[in-house]
């Protein structure tokens, strides 16, 4: 380690003032130099080396050195021993609560205290519940009878009790006013069979027809030329029209097959159209469309079934059919007797 020289010179100074360990023979030689030098006479003949003296007393502690400005950091020291224990410190903050530990051992009971001193009275305690009913007491002395008190509210109506035994007639009484008309009295037998009259007319009227080719043209009656029914031939296949003869409420209703494009059908009355409905399609699915409704005619009055424009999909082939179906639901005979 490099060792400042300011602190050298220092050292050097220290040595130089007081040397303890040197011998008494070295002792006196200097101090026959120092004589002689005071005496002023000649110097002696340098003596032999004298044997190492007793080591002399500790020396004062030094001075602290100037500081060396360019001086590198030195070794770390060896530990010290350990010094004496200091004094007790102030008592430390309250830890905080630790663990509970296990259950100790159950210690032997201790014996009975004194008796402690009577405490103060406690607080009014909540009413407790009602008790059983005691034994039969031993019945007390007739008591003084009472006031009269105050009269009570009417009481509900009791039941009707039973009947009592019938009294003895009365005497009649006066003649009353005129009643009222009685109740109609019972049938009476039914009478002899008359003559036969003449058989009345049974009004019919009914059709049903399917569609021979499909796509129909639009705008117009669909021409259904395929007949499933028409005794009264009110239905007209090369026309597509229905033609009422008897007056009265009628039902309509068509069971379609569409394919391939949509369709718009119109069911058509007395030329207006009074229900439309639609099916839309495209490709080769195929889908079935069906309808009904009552309407009330006169006679003489046409109904028919049309397409719109490119709305014609009705279809018909040997697996599917198109059909459209109509018949007299009840005639208008007041019309009729008219």
């Amino acid at each position: 380690m490099v060792q400042c020289p300011r602190r050298q010179r220092g050292a050097r100074r220290a040595r130089n003032k007081w040397k303890p360990w040197l011998s008494r023979q070295a002792w006196a030689a200097r101090y026959v130099t120092w004589a002689g030098k005071a005496m002023n006479g000649e110097a002696g003949v340098k003596g032999n080396k004298g044997s190492y003296g007793f080591p002399g007393l500790k020396g004062q502690k030094g001075s602290k050195g100037d500081t060396c400005e360019n001086g590198t950091k030195g070794d770390k020291g060896d530990r010290g021993d350990a010094g004496d224990p200091g004094v007790d410190g102030e008592q430390g903050d309250k830890g905080e609560k630790g663990d509970m530990g296990d259950k100790g051992y159950c210690g032997e009971p201790g014996g009975r205290g004194q008796k402690g001193e009577r405490g103060e009275g406690g607080m009014k305690g909540e009413k407790g519940s009602k008790g059983e009913m005691g034994t039969e007491g031993i019945q007390g002395v007739e008591g003084k009878q009472g006031e009269k008190g105050e009269q009570g509210s009417k009481g509900d109506k009791g039941d009707l009790g039973p009947a009592g035994v019938t009294g003895p007639s009365g005497p009649k009484g006066v003649a009353g006013s005129k009643g009222g008309r009685g109740a109609p009295g019972r049938k009476g037998s039914r009478g002899a069979k008359g003559a036969r009259g003449d058989a009345a007319k049974l009004l019919r009227s009914a059709f049903s027809a399917g569609l021979s080719k499909p796509f129909p043209p639009p705008n117009v009656p669909i021409r259904f030329d395929k007949i499933l029914y028409n005794d009264q031939e009110d239905y007209n296949p090369s026309t597509g029209k229905f033609n009422c003869s008897v007056p009265g409420a009628y039902v309509f209703a068509y069971h379609l097959t569409v394919r391939g494009r949509p369709a718009r059908v119109s069911l058509v009355a007395r030329s207006r159209k009074v229900a439309k409905a639609r099916e839309t399609l495209y490709g080769q699915e195929i889908d079935q469309a069906s309808f009904l409704t009552v309407l009330k005619l006169s006679a003489g009055d046409q109904v028919w079934l049309e397409v719109a424009r490119d709305w014609n999909g009705v279809y018909v082939s040997a697996e599917d059919d198109s059909v459209f179906t109509g018949f007299l639901l009840y005639p208008d005979v007041l019309e009729i007797l008219l």
